[in-house]
């Protein structure tokens, strides 16, 4: 991947990991909160987050010591 494909990806995905953040807010201040879809939401929330580590140390140079 070139680096500005992995920007964009970077960007795409901090877009819907927001978009997780607002869904997890809303879902809670349901009265009845559905507890299965939350976790869903977390766990994909933390794929987010992960992929999104792995993007950004592919943007940083390896470094030999």
């Amino acid at each position: 991947m070139e680096e500005s494909e992995i920007l964009s990806r970077i960007e795409i995905l901090k877009q819907d990991h927001r978009d997780l953040d607002t869904a997890i807010d809303a879902l809670r201040l349901m009265p009845m909160c559905d507890m299965i879809q939350l976790q869903r939401f977390k766990k994909r929330k933390l794929r987010l987050r992960d992929e999104i580590a792995m993007l950004e140390d592919m943007l940083i140079p390896d470094i030999i010591a």
